[in-house]
Protein backbone atom coordinates (compact mmCIF):
# COMPACT_ATOMS: atom_id res chain seq x y z
CA UNK A 1 0.00 0.00 0.00
CA UNK A 2 1.49 3.33 -1.04
CA UNK A 3 1.33 6.34 1.26
CA UNK A 4 -1.02 8.08 -1.15
CA UNK A 5 -3.51 5.20 -1.06
CA UNK A 6 -3.88 5.15 2.73
CA UNK A 7 -7.26 6.35 3.98
CA UNK A 8 -6.46 8.83 6.74
CA UNK A 9 -8.42 9.19 9.97
CA UNK A 10 -9.44 12.69 8.86
CA UNK A 11 -11.27 11.30 5.83
CA UNK A 12 -14.96 12.34 6.03
CA UNK A 13 -15.96 8.73 5.31
CA UNK A 14 -14.59 7.70 8.71
CA UNK A 15 -16.63 10.25 10.67
CA UNK A 16 -19.72 9.34 8.62
CA UNK A 17 -19.76 5.77 9.97
CA UNK A 18 -22.51 5.42 12.61
CA UNK A 19 -21.86 3.73 15.95
CA UNK A 20 -24.07 0.93 17.23
CA UNK A 21 -22.52 0.76 20.68
CA UNK A 22 -22.03 -2.80 21.88
CA UNK A 23 -21.76 -1.68 25.49
CA UNK A 24 -18.71 -3.69 26.50
CA UNK A 25 -16.82 -2.43 29.53
CA UNK A 26 -13.12 -1.63 29.45
CA UNK A 27 -10.96 -4.50 30.72
CA UNK A 28 -7.47 -4.34 32.19
CA UNK A 29 -5.10 -6.29 29.93
CA UNK A 30 -2.65 -6.74 32.82
CA UNK A 31 -5.10 -9.23 34.34
CA UNK A 32 -5.49 -11.29 31.16
CA UNK A 33 -2.13 -12.77 30.28
CA UNK A 34 -0.61 -10.07 28.08
CA UNK A 35 2.80 -8.47 28.50
CA UNK A 36 2.07 -4.80 29.21
CA UNK A 37 4.74 -2.13 28.98
CA UNK A 38 4.59 0.79 31.42
CA UNK A 39 5.97 3.64 29.27
CA UNK A 40 2.46 5.08 28.79
CA UNK A 41 1.15 4.31 32.25
CA UNK A 42 -1.11 6.79 34.02
CA UNK A 43 -2.40 7.05 37.57
CA UNK A 44 -5.81 5.58 36.69
CA UNK A 45 -4.34 2.70 34.70
CA UNK A 46 -6.35 3.78 31.65
CA UNK A 47 -3.57 2.94 29.20
CA UNK A 48 -3.81 -0.79 29.95
CA UNK A 49 -7.54 -1.09 29.17
CA UNK A 50 -9.38 -2.18 26.01
CA UNK A 51 -12.81 -3.49 25.11
CA UNK A 52 -13.57 -7.21 25.48
CA UNK A 53 -13.62 -7.75 21.72
CA UNK A 54 -10.16 -6.23 21.36
CA UNK A 55 -8.75 -8.21 24.26
CA UNK A 56 -10.05 -11.47 22.80
CA UNK A 57 -8.37 -10.71 19.48
CA UNK A 58 -5.08 -9.78 21.12
CA UNK A 59 -5.10 -13.09 22.97
CA UNK A 60 -5.78 -14.90 19.72
CA UNK A 61 -2.98 -13.02 17.94
CA UNK A 62 -0.60 -13.94 20.75
CA UNK A 63 -1.42 -17.62 20.22
CA UNK A 64 -0.58 -17.30 16.51
CA UNK A 65 2.94 -15.92 16.98
CA UNK A 66 6.04 -18.10 16.51
CA UNK A 67 7.58 -19.72 19.59
CA UNK A 68 9.75 -17.35 21.61
CA UNK A 69 7.94 -14.25 20.31
CA UNK A 70 5.32 -12.31 22.26
CA UNK A 71 3.16 -9.25 21.86
CA UNK A 72 4.16 -6.26 23.94
CA UNK A 73 1.17 -4.06 24.70
CA UNK A 74 2.17 -0.38 24.78
CA UNK A 75 -1.10 1.58 24.98
CA UNK A 76 -4.81 0.90 24.65
CA UNK A 77 -7.52 3.18 25.97
CA UNK A 78 -6.88 6.92 25.88
CA UNK A 79 -9.37 9.30 27.56
CA UNK A 80 -10.95 11.74 25.09
CA UNK A 81 -9.36 14.71 26.89
CA UNK A 82 -5.88 13.22 26.47
CA UNK A 83 -6.55 12.40 22.83
CA UNK A 84 -7.59 16.00 22.24
CA UNK A 85 -4.40 17.25 23.87
CA UNK A 86 -2.21 14.97 21.73
CA UNK A 87 -4.00 16.09 18.56
CA UNK A 88 -3.70 19.78 19.38
CA UNK A 89 -0.04 19.53 20.38
CA UNK A 90 0.97 17.74 17.18
CA UNK A 91 -1.15 20.10 15.09
CA UNK A 92 0.58 23.07 16.71
CA UNK A 93 3.97 21.49 16.01
CA UNK A 94 3.14 21.06 12.32
CA UNK A 95 1.69 24.58 12.12
CA UNK A 96 4.97 26.02 13.37
CA UNK A 97 6.93 23.99 10.81
CA UNK A 98 4.53 24.83 7.96
CA UNK A 99 3.04 28.30 8.54
CA UNK A 100 1.69 28.36 4.98
CA UNK A 101 -0.62 25.35 5.47
CA UNK A 102 -4.37 25.96 5.50
CA UNK A 103 -6.59 24.49 8.24
CA UNK A 104 -7.78 21.52 6.16
CA UNK A 105 -4.25 20.63 5.10
CA UNK A 106 -3.05 20.87 8.68
CA UNK A 107 -5.86 18.62 9.96
CA UNK A 108 -5.11 16.01 7.32
CA UNK A 109 -1.38 15.99 8.06
CA UNK A 110 -2.01 15.81 11.81
CA UNK A 111 -4.27 12.79 11.35
CA UNK A 112 -1.40 10.75 9.87
CA UNK A 113 -0.05 10.45 13.40
CA UNK A 114 -2.84 11.41 15.85
CA UNK A 115 -6.52 10.69 15.22
CA UNK A 116 -9.03 13.55 15.38
CA UNK A 117 -10.53 13.38 18.90
CA UNK A 118 -14.13 12.87 17.82
CA UNK A 119 -13.43 9.59 16.00
CA UNK A 120 -10.27 8.37 17.76
CA UNK A 121 -10.13 4.56 18.06
CA UNK A 122 -8.05 4.78 21.26
CA UNK A 123 -10.79 6.80 22.98
CA UNK A 124 -13.30 4.08 22.14
CA UNK A 125 -11.09 1.42 23.76
CA UNK A 126 -10.88 -0.11 20.29
CA UNK A 127 -7.22 0.49 19.40
CA UNK A 128 -3.89 -0.74 20.66
CA UNK A 129 -0.28 0.17 20.07
CA UNK A 130 1.78 -3.01 20.13
CA UNK A 131 5.16 -4.41 19.16
CA UNK A 132 7.00 -7.73 19.45
CA UNK A 133 9.50 -8.98 22.03
CA UNK A 134 11.68 -12.06 22.23
CA UNK A 135 11.79 -14.61 25.06
CA UNK A 136 14.10 -12.31 27.05
CA UNK A 137 11.72 -9.37 26.76
CA UNK A 138 13.80 -7.47 24.21
CA UNK A 139 11.91 -5.56 21.54
CA UNK A 140 12.43 -6.87 18.03
CA UNK A 141 13.71 -4.65 15.24
CA UNK A 142 10.62 -3.08 13.65
CA UNK A 143 12.39 -0.35 11.72
CA UNK A 144 11.41 2.50 14.04
CA UNK A 145 10.47 2.92 17.65
CA UNK A 146 6.80 2.73 18.59
CA UNK A 147 5.21 6.19 18.20
CA UNK A 148 7.90 7.54 15.87
CA UNK A 149 6.35 10.40 13.89
CA UNK A 150 6.57 10.64 10.09
CA UNK A 151 9.00 13.55 10.49
CA UNK A 152 11.26 11.78 12.98
CA UNK A 153 11.34 8.50 11.04
CA UNK A 154 11.45 9.98 7.52
CA UNK A 155 8.30 8.02 6.77
CA UNK A 156 9.60 4.67 8.05
CA UNK A 157 6.71 4.59 10.55
CA UNK A 158 4.40 3.80 7.61
CA UNK A 159 3.66 0.09 7.76
CA UNK A 160 4.74 -0.61 4.19
CA UNK A 161 7.57 1.93 4.06
CA UNK A 162 10.19 1.07 1.44
CA UNK A 163 13.19 2.19 3.52
CA UNK A 164 13.26 -0.81 5.89
CA UNK A 165 15.79 -3.55 6.52
CA UNK A 166 14.84 -7.12 5.63
CA UNK A 167 14.68 -7.98 9.34
CA UNK A 168 12.33 -5.11 10.19
CA UNK A 169 10.10 -5.97 7.23
CA UNK A 170 9.92 -9.60 8.34
CA UNK A 171 9.11 -8.65 11.92
CA UNK A 172 6.35 -6.28 10.81
CA UNK A 173 4.93 -9.07 8.66
CA UNK A 174 4.95 -11.44 11.63
CA UNK A 175 3.08 -8.91 13.75
CA UNK A 176 0.66 -8.07 10.96
CA UNK A 177 -0.11 -11.66 10.05
CA UNK A 178 -1.06 -12.54 13.64
CA UNK A 179 -3.18 -9.45 14.28
CA UNK A 180 -4.96 -9.45 10.93
CA UNK A 181 -5.73 -13.16 11.23
CA UNK A 182 -7.26 -12.37 14.63
CA UNK A 183 -9.56 -9.82 12.97
CA UNK A 184 -7.79 -6.52 13.65
CA UNK A 185 -6.83 -3.86 11.12
CA UNK A 186 -3.79 -1.63 10.87
CA UNK A 187 -3.60 2.12 10.36
CA UNK A 188 -1.14 2.28 7.48
CA UNK A 189 0.76 5.33 8.74
CA UNK A 190 1.66 3.58 12.02
CA UNK A 191 2.90 -0.02 11.94
CA UNK A 192 2.16 -0.42 15.67
CA UNK A 193 -1.49 0.77 15.62
CA UNK A 194 -4.17 -1.91 15.32
CA UNK A 195 -7.89 -1.77 16.04
CA UNK A 196 -11.18 -3.60 16.06
CA UNK A 197 -14.74 -2.30 16.28
CA UNK A 198 -14.09 1.42 15.75
CA UNK A 199 -15.23 3.61 12.86
CA UNK A 200 -12.00 3.16 10.92
CA UNK A 201 -12.29 -0.63 11.24
CA UNK A 202 -15.91 -0.46 10.05
CA UNK A 203 -14.93 1.57 6.97
CA UNK A 204 -12.00 -0.66 6.07
CA UNK A 205 -13.95 -3.89 6.54
CA UNK A 206 -17.13 -2.55 4.92
CA UNK A 207 -19.25 -2.92 8.04
CA UNK A 208 -22.44 -0.82 8.31
CA UNK A 209 -21.55 0.55 11.74
CA UNK A 210 -18.85 0.72 14.38
CA UNK A 211 -19.24 -1.39 17.52
CA UNK A 212 -17.55 1.01 19.90
CA UNK A 213 -17.75 4.79 20.33
CA UNK A 214 -15.93 7.15 22.72
CA UNK A 215 -16.12 5.99 26.34
CA UNK A 216 -14.99 7.22 29.73
CA UNK A 217 -13.11 4.99 32.19
CA UNK A 218 -15.41 4.33 35.18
Amino acid sequence: MSASSIVLMSDPRVAAIPVQERGEVLLDTRLHGLRVDDRKQDAAGAWAHVRQGVLTRLQQAQSLLPGGVQLLFIEGYRPPSLQRRYFEEYSDELARAHPDWQAAELREATSRFVSPPEIAPHSAGAAVDVTLIDHQGRELDMGTRVNASPEESEGACYTDAPNLSARARTNRATLGDALSTAGMINYGTEWWHWSFGDRYWALQTQQPAALYGPIELP
